[in-house]
């Protein structure tokens, strides 16, 4: 058995090609007399002699070497056994390799070595660290990561909601009462999503998690014109599975942040969830030259854009509207139908790009920069949190506005009108206020009058405006009602054998198929027959019935 390996033969070979002998070269290096002679007479290495031999080509086994440096520097080293499979899929061959496969490929790959990894308890790891941080901030000046264009970085996370959990916060109600309930609207089954945002402000649509064996027609609105694009499954737990973020990544992640150009390269940010882990998982990225970046434990409060700036407004906008189902009618209940509305307008107001980019911003991960520096920024997070209010743009403005509307109301009551105006209730009072404005006098026209009839028409306006709102607030909530109220007939959504996600289409079909919809194909009048050429097949000129 040979004691040397192929990059002494190379030095050796540089030696002699430097003046040195080539015995003195061979006893230098440890190769043998006659090995090294017939090298420099052009025999090949016996990896390239033999490599019509080995399972990958030394193309296939120099682009895993690659993506195995890539990975490691972005803090994933893969295992051994991943390595395997991973070369099965590049060999699409069921069969195991050989039980000295990863040490022959090893050898061939010297740049490639195997390293002990170190287990810490995560009780004992203060994971944000200022040297943990920075150390993990270096991986994306990894030159296959630094090029990387903003609009294909993404950072994916999963959050979960209560159903019908609102917020307690800060509530009006009487002086004299120490302490107030507020009443939580229903549900408390848990609910789980995954949303994915890019550093140019992008969004992608999201994938709903439930509680359950299967998804069920009866959990969704008739309206589902909202929710075009979504994805819907059940897990046992209403949590990801590994099955679930396999799916996800390929029916969601690679089809919606498809790169203008086919050969551009794509970052997706992520947690160390075991279900990003997998090979499976793994093996796709690699298919797609989608890089993987996972964050060091315990700091996506820090690192992590949709913690930093998303989570935390959609959930309290979320709440805000599921608290708009008990304000005007306290017996709606908040159930899975109530939940996607309330979900989907909250979208609307959190996901939006300016939110989006300000994530990215203050994690320092787009513009990639250093002046979030990781120990100052530990320590001033709750003071340099976008979230926190240190001075309400305009409240000076605001106030001195608001001390001129009271002066100006006090003045209107101390000025003497020529005439004593009333609220108008309706168009006809208005109408009748104003014919009797234009026959004064212009003398009795004064700055006073017109304060004082103004002020009443602004009254009577603000007192339908109020009504107006009241009244579609209430049809809102009636309507919610309404919604939580129909027992629809269980019915399970039937999916297509090659996907777990269920879509619009899946979901309108249960519905049609429980009865709740009406079927549109069956919208056509029987007496709309087709005329008699539509029901004919023209064949060389002539019609056959």
């Amino acid at each position: 058995m040979k004691q040397y390996t192929e990059n002494e033969v190379q030095q050796a070979l540089e030696d002699v090609a430097g003046g040195c002998s080539i015995r003195r070269a061979a006893l230098t290096w440890g190769i043998p007399y006659p090995t090294l002679r017939h090298r420099i007479q052009g025999t090949q290495s016996r990896d390239i002699a033999f490599a019509s031999q080995q399972k990958l080509s030394q193309t296939q086994e120099s682009l895993l070497s690659d993506w195995i440096t890539t990975q490691a520097a972005l803090g994933f080293s893969p295992t051994h056994q991943q390595l395997r499979e991973l070369a099965r899929r590049v060999l699409g061959d069921p069969q195991p390799l050989g039980r000295k496969w990863v040490t022959r490929f090893l050898r061939r790959n010297p740049s490639i070595g195997t390293q002990r990894s170190r287990a810490i308890d995560a009780r004992r790891v203060n994971g944000a660290k200022a040297d943990i941080i920075q150390e993990w901030f270096h991986r994306l000046d990894r030159p296959a990561v630094k090029g990387i264009k903003p609009s294909n970085r993404w950072n994916m996370d999963e959050t979960g909601i209560m159903e019908g959990k609102g917020t307690n916060g800060l509530v009006l109600g009487s002086s004299e009462t120490r302490h107030i309930q507020k009443k939580q609207p229903g549900s408390r089954v848990w609910v789980s999503l995954i949303e994915c945002i890019s550093a140019d402000g992008q969004s992608l649509l999201p994938l709903v998690i439930y509680k359950g064996k299967a998804v069920q027609q009866q959990w969704f609105p008739l309206d589902l014109s909202g929710y075009a694009g979504w994805q819907f499954t059940a897990t046992d737990n209403g949590w990801t599975t590994d099955a679930t973020a396999l799916e996800w990544l390929e029916k969601v992640f690679i089809p919606q942040t498809a790169p203008r150009q086919a050969d551009e390269a794509r970052l997706l940010i992520l947690d160390g969830h075991h279900s990003h882990t997998t090979t499976d998982f793994m093996w796709q990225c690699i298919q797609h030259n989608i890089y993987l970046i996972f964050l060091p434990a315990h700091t996506s409060h820090v690192l992590q854009p949709l913690d930093q700036s998303v989570f935390r407004p959609l959930k309290a906008a979320y709440r805000k509207y599921l608290g708009y189902l008990t304000l005007w009618n306290d017996s709606t209940i908040a159930g899975k139908r109530n939940f996607l509305d309330c979900y989907r307008r909250a979208r609307k107001d959190a996901l939006t790009a300016q939110i989006i980019k300000s994530g990215w911003k203050h994690t320092g991960l787009w513009p990639i920069s250093l002046c979030y520096d990781p120990t100052s920024y530990s320590l001033s997070r709750p003071l340099s949190n976008s979230f926190v209010s240190k001075d309400i743009p305009g409240s000076q403005g605001s106030s001195s506005q608001s001390a001129g509307n009271i002066g100006s109301s006090q003045q209107w009551e101390s000025a003497v009108s020529e005439v004593l105006w009333s609220t108008p209730r309706k168009s006809a009072d208005l109408q009748h206020q104003l014919q009797l404005f234009s026959q004064l006098r212009q003398e009795s026209q004064s700055v006073y009058t017109q304060r004082h009839l103004f002020r009443k028409i602004q009254k009577g306006w603000d007192n339908q405006a109020y009504r107006l709102a009241f009244v579609e607030h209430q049809n809102e909530a009636l309507q919610a009602h309404i919604n939580s109220q129909q027992q629809g007939r269980r019915k399970k959504v039937q999916l297509d054998p090659n996907t777990k996600f269920a879509n619009i289409g899946d979901i309108q079909r249960a519905q049609i198929e429980a009865g709740e919809r009406e079927d549109d194909a069956d919208e056509s009048s029987g007496s709309e027959l087709p005329s008699e050429p539509e029901s004919c097949v023209w064949v060389g000129g002539r019609a056959e019935e």
